[in-house]
């Protein structure tokens, strides 16, 4: 998942900044995404459940503000603030990524899908939760999770720069967040909501089958440099001393999504809030993936554009899996009679 490119990078590293074409496919393809998402998660229906109170509203306001909730609230206001900073200056601050021409394409690229569509998604997930909404909880956790793992890339793989303290803050901050929030979530609440009729064997399917598969990538990719004694190609293209991108992968989410899949089939209540988790960031992480292979291609970097076909399909799996659990959790809101 965090596969940042396959082929041989360029050694002129200080190539053009893309075309002015290349910003609009970027930005066609960001959109794109955008649209994708928000229609197919259908935001009214399933996060904000368009509810009417008759009284005052649940205690989900009240507690969040009260407990830990509040905590994790404040450090991911913190964290989309940071967000918008690094996205910014990795965009438009001029030589601010010491990298090769690969590594700085999937910088930028997910400079742009995190302001683009991870900001407004986490911000958006931060509102409905604080009104209450449990989706929303979930869809926030996520967030954070794509937080950790994103930033992870930027704060150990990218060439020291202006920026790092802003990475070691956000991933300090997300690591947090998610502690701070996780523990006071009802998860047992939570999963009650759930109706009997959801699709778990499907959707934990479909997560052991993309973590299998991740997982035997990165593995026979060490397997392979045990027996031939040859450094993975991938390594090599990104001029990194090590494989950060397997070891990302392995540890974060090939072992979560297997974890939450087992889980999920056997309706644990972590299971359901892991499987949540897991596929938002996914779907998100998808989208940057995706815009990062188109922004490669463009520069010159690479020439896997039909990576974006694996990308797209991956994620509009795990689009349509948070989707469902969603759509298959029931509002914790009264409803107007």
């Amino acid at each position: 998942m965090g596969q940042r490119g396959e082929t041989s990078s360029n050694s002129g590293y200080e190539v053009p900044f893309p075309s002015v074409t290349s910003h609009k496919l970027l930005l066609l393809v960001a959109t794109s995404h955008i649209r994708e998402t928000l229609s197919a998660i259908n935001l009214k229906q399933y996060i904000i459940g368009e509810v009417k109170m008759k009284e005052k509203p649940m205690k989900n306001e009240e507690t969040m503000l009260k407990t830990e909730f509040k905590s994790a609230f404040i450090l991911s206001v913190i964290i989309v603030i940071l967000m918008v900073v690094a996205s910014v200056g990795g965009l438009f601050i001029d030589g601010i990524y010491q990298d090769n021409l690969l590594v700085k394409s999937a910088l930028y690229s997910n400079d742009l899908v995190t302001l683009l569509l991870a900001v407004p998604l986490l911000i958006l997930s931060l509102v409905l939760s604080k009104r209450g909404s449990q989706r929303a909880q979930l869809v926030w956790f996520g967030m954070l999770f794509y937080t950790l793992y994103n930033y992870a890339f930027y704060l150990f793989g990218a060439a020291f720069n202006s920026l790092f303290l802003v990475y070691v803050a956000l991933f300090t901050l997300s690591i947090f967040a998610l502690i701070f929030g996780i523990t006071s979530l009802n998860v047992k609440g939570i999963t009650e909501r759930f109706r009997p009729g959801t699709p778990v064997k499907w959707i934990g399917g479909y997560m052991v089958l993309v973590a299998l598969l991740l997982g035997s990538f990165h593995i026979s990719l060490s397997l392979g440099y045990v027996f031939t004694g040859q450094v993975p190609e991938i390594v090599i293209n990104v001029e990194h001393p090590t494989n950060l991108i397997s070891a990302l992968d392995l540890s974060l989410v090939v072992s979560f999504g297997l974890l939450g899949a087992v889980w999920l089939w056997k309706r644990q209540p972590w299971g359901y809030v892991l499987a949540v988790i897991w596929n938002v960031n996914a779907t998100v992480y998808m989208a940057a993936l995706s815009a990062a292979t188109v922004w490669a291609f463009q520069s010159g970097a690479s020439e896997d554009i039909m990576l974006v076909a694996l990308w797209g399909l991956i994620g509009v799996g795990c689009l349509i899996s948070f989707v469902l659990l969603l759509g298959n959790m029931e509002s914790s809101e009264p409803k107007v009679q």
